[in-house]
Parts: structure tokens; sequence; C-alpha cells
């Protein structure tokens, strides 16, 4: 996930505006014109491969540009996947539409933003790059802060059932400093929070949330790549160009004029001039009743960025229950990336072959199975294909805020997002294991293939708070992220670990995550087919999952579909 696109592709969902100099690829035919192009093979009923590496193939394709929600990009892949669900015999999933509008706030910074911090008699301007990014999400066409207080408060956490408040002094109007992560991961410590796995509080998008709720004017988070669970060239890539959000009318949370990231490096520097250091200050925010710490500085910015209002598009297809069309199961996966910079030479492209062309490749397979199921399903089966979650799940939660069917009588949420590609494995990953009751189903079919599910590597980056089933999970309908694990059946641990940091080193967010021929589509096929399994169990039955018993959403589902009621 990230919180920012690319320019090069803004276009006619945005205003009817497009970009100064459009890229190569809007040339190219309409969507209509290039239908011939985007058929793909239909070699069965069965979860295929071949087909599976078709999809991939077109969506990560130049001519797609990188999938950027807005202008051609979007054009081309939403018209494809609604061609592919037409194809298949769906039924328009949003009353007689294939498309959910979500509206979008599509903010531009000047790229040449600065912040400017004193520190008693000495001054440093910052521009956007190797030690700092800068942005802001209220949607003004300026921004000013100025002499700013700056603090530093640890974690940024106001945990009451933790016991646990980094915000023990008031931030009004104060630029706040924060670690990322979690109270006791730099420290190693297990009895602090979930220990090394995150929770929620360690993403940055909560500590930009709390620090608005407490008034501050400004808020920078301090990279490390441990804790961020990536290098500063992914937050660079996240943060330059253009930021979307949903209109504060649709999510009238309260926004900080300013946020942003600096390096480790930077925040030395801060430290070392307030007469201290960053260690120093990473130890003293891993210990109980820790207290904000005054800087003795000063943070300044302006920023100016051009505003518009807009529009992108969830694509929805349901297949009807035979019995229970009122309930429902959703599959679903986000069809955005990152789009194309053209600054970026020789390739620009930022294709998303694996994030996520492989999980909208792979919600198509999953229908062809439904659809083609017999019997049929008793329950109806929404395939979702979501936008903007490269910019805050942003088509999720707005398809949780005004769901096309309500969010009680949907049984249960299975995501698929960048389906890993290593071949056949002994395991199959669940992001946040331990977490509902949709595990039970997905163990005993995982059982059958003779595997065992086991909990994600680097718990401690949050991962199931970084795509688009935490918007289901937050409202509190059960939400399952699974996809293929790292023991591989001839390689061992060894061989999935290293496929998996060669993604993330070479590939994540980058303009190398393309379609290669190459791949070993064995172990994704399996996955697909057991997450196909998981749906048909539960669109097949009478049963209503739950979170476990202590987990943070239960309450809401709870409040959503009453325990009495869902027994019935």
């Amino acid at each position: 996930m990230r919180h920012v696109m690319f320019p090069s592709l803004l276009a006619l969902a945005l205003g009817g505006c497009q970009p100064a100099t459009p890229p190569a690829a809007d040339s190219a035919a309409t969507p209509a014109d290039a239908a011939p192009a985007q058929a793909a093979p239909a070699s069965g009923p069965e979860i295929s491969a071949e087909d599976f590496a078709e999809h991939v193939k077109v969506l990560a394709s130049d001519e797609y540009a990188g999938r950027a929600p807005g202008g051609r990009g979007e054009e081309l892949t939403t018209e494809y996947i609604k061609q592919q669900f037409e194809r298949l015999g769906l039924k328009p999933g949003n009353g007689d539409s294939w498309f959910q509008n979500v509206p979008m706030v599509a903010i531009t910074a000047d790229p040449k933003t600065t912040i400017t911090i004193k520190q008693g008699d000495s001054e440093e301007t910052l521009s956007i790059g190797p030690d700092m990014v800068i942005g802001t999400l209220k949607g003004e066409p300026e921004i000013k802060v100025e002499d700013s207080e700056m603090v530093f408060i640890g974690y940024g956490v106001d945990a009451p059932e933790a016991d646990w408040n980094d915000y023990s002094v008031d931030v009004t109007g104060k630029t706040v400093v924060m670690l990322v992560n979690d109270p006791g991961f730099h420290v190693g410590s297990e009895e602090l929070f979930q220990g090394k796995r995150m929770t929620y509080y360690g993403r940055w998008t909560y500590k930009f949330e709390e620090a608005a709720r407490k008034g501050a004017a400004a808020a920078l988070i301090i990279h490390d790549t441990e804790g961020a669970g990536y290098g500063w060239d992914v937050v660079q890539n996240s943060w330059s160009g253009e930021q979307f959000d949903l209109p504060s009318s649709l999510d009238p949370a309260p926004r900080l004029p300013a946020q942003g990231w600096i390096s480790s490096a930077q925040a030395g520097k801060l430290f070392s001039a307030a007469g201290t250091t960053l260690e120093a200050m990473r130890t003293a925010a891993n210990q109980p009743g820790f207290k904000p710490v005054p800087l003795k500085a000063r943070f300044s910015t302006t920023i100016k960025s051009t505003v518009r209002q807009g529009e992108s598009k969830n694509v929805v297809g349901m297949l009807p229950g035979s019995e229970r069309p009122d309930e429902a199961v959703v599959y679903m996966g986000h069809w955005d990336h990152l789009g194309h910079n053209e600054e970026m030479q020789p390739d620009g492209i930022f294709n998303g072959a694996i994030d996520n062309a492989t999980g909208i490749a792979g919600i198509i397979e999953i229908a062809e199975a439904f659809v083609t199921q017999n019997p049929p399903p008793k329950r109806s089966v929404i395939f979702l294909a979501v936008t903007l979650e490269e910019s805050g799940l942003l088509g999720s939660k707005y398809f949780a805020a005004q769901p096309t069917l309500p969010l009680a009588n949907i049984v249960g949420a299975i995501n698929l997002d960048a389906m890993p590609l290593v071949g056949k494995t002994r395991d199959m990953t669940v992001i946040g294991l331990g977490n509902s009751e949709l595990e039970d189903v997905l163990r005993k079919v995982a059982e059958g293939q003779g595997r065992v599910l086991k909990v994600e590597s680097g718990v401690e980056k949050g991962f199931y708070y970084r795509s688009d089933h935490f918007s289901f999970a937050k409202a509190g309908v059960p939400a399952l992220y699974a996809k293929g694990g790292i023991d591989h059946v001839e390689g061992g641990e060894a061989q999935g670990l290293a496929w998996q940091a060669a993604y993330t080193a070479d590939r994540y967010h980058k303009p190398a995550d393309e379609f290669d021929p190459s791949w070993d589509l064995s172990g994704v096929i399996q996955d697909l087919e057991a997450l196909y399994a998981v749906g048909r169990e539960l669109a097949g039955s009478e049963a209503w999952p739950n979170w476990y018993e202590g987990n943070e959403f239960r309450a809401a589902r709870d409040a959503l579909r009453p325990p009495a009621e869902a027994t019935e």
C-alpha cells in the first residue's frame, strides 16, 4: 500500500482534465477499440494457470501504464475486468451497473516544497528527496505552518487499554516527531503491546490520524527500514506526486495540515542539536510512562498544491445465490497501482504484475470456478475489484461505507493481494493468523492439500493493516487474507524466503514488477483452489463465522449481527 500516485495519468475522471504532457500510452486506441487485444483465453472451467498468466500479462502490460486511477490506465483496466465478468456470466453487482463510482480528491503538492527547522542560532532547509517527504490531505491550495514548536512524542500512541499515552502533553499547534512501529519494537520487548507483531498503533496511517485528533499542526515519522518494513526508496516513490483521498464530506475525520517522513540520519541531527541522540530517545520511548521531549526546535513549511475533484471506479460483479441471494461471500482485490513516472528513465512504468495483477487474475479465475459449479452456491458471491488501495485503501473504505449489500449480510471477505509465485509450498500464509473463524474453514482445506497454516514472516511490518480486507475488518466483517507459504516443497524455507526477499528488494513498488513468463504458477493455482474452496463452503452453508473471542473487531461484528441472530 502507498499514499500517493504519479501525475502522468490523471485524465478524464478528474474533472475532465488531461495531463499537460500525456504519456505515450494515452495515444493508443480507446478501450472499446482495444477489446480484441484484451480478450483472455478460456481453457475451461477449472482454475487455469494459462488463463491466470494471460490476465496478469494483459493487466501488467506497458499499454496499461501502471494502472493509475484517473486516466487511460484506469479505463483499460476497469473495462477489462468488466469484460471478464460479463464473459463469465456474472451479473452487475451495483444495481444495474458494473461500477461503483468512488469520489476522490487529487492533491498535487509542489515538488519543490521545503521544510525549515530552526534550532538555536542554526537554520536548516530540507527539500523533498533523500532526507524528507512532506504533503497534505487538507485539500487546500496553500498550507502554511509557521514557527511550530517541535516535540518528540515517542511512538505517537494513545492506547487506554494498554495504559499507554504518548500524548501526555498538549500538542495543539505543535509539530510532533515520532517513531514508526509499536512501543517495544526497537528494544525487542515482548512485554509491550503484541511484542514483535505490529498492531494498528504501529502503522503510519494511525499515527497521522491520532496526531490530527490531538490538534497537531504537523507530524513527521522517523523512518527506519526495519521498523517500517521497507526502505527509503519506497517512501520516496510512494509519496511523490499526486495524493488521493476521499472528500472530507465522506470522511470527516480531522486531517493534519502537514504530514511526512524524515530519514533516521536527519532525525539524528535533530536530536543531536537538542542535546540527545536518536538511540537514547528510542530507548526512552519504550519505557512505560514515557513523557514527550521538547526538541528546542521550530518547524515551518509552505505547501502549495493543485487540488482537483474527481472519481475512480470499483468494479463489482455478482453471482446471485440460488436460495439466499441476500447473503453473500465477497472476494476482493485492488486493481490500481502506481502509474507512470516520466522522469524515471529508461523505464518509469510501475507495471504492478505481482502487486496486484495477480490478485485480480485470481478473483477472475475463482469467479469462473463458481459460475461452473454444480450445484450453484446457495448464497450470492460478490467479486469486487477496488481502486485506490495504493492511496490508503480508499476504494474498499468507500465500499464498506456504501456497500451494495448490507454489511450485516456479508458472511465474510476474502482478499487477494500480491500472490507469491514461488511454486508449491507445504504451508499457507495467513496474514494476521489467529483473528477469525474463517481460518477454521481454510485450515481444513489446507490439510486436504497436505499443507499447514502459518502466520506471515515479518509480523512486525503490520501487513494485516496494509490491504483492503482491513476496511471490512474495521467495519466488523470477518476478513481473511491468505496466500502461498514459504516452505517450498523442494527448496524448503530457504527458497521461499529468498523469493520473498528478492521481491521486496527488487520489485515491490518498483518498475521491475513486470510479468515473467518463466514464473512457476503451480503454487498460486493451489492457493486459488484453496481460497475458492473456503468460499464454496461458506456460500453453501448457513454458518456465520465470527472473529475469535477477544479480537478487537468482534464487538463491531456482534453489533452488526447479534450472536443470537448469527446462529439462526
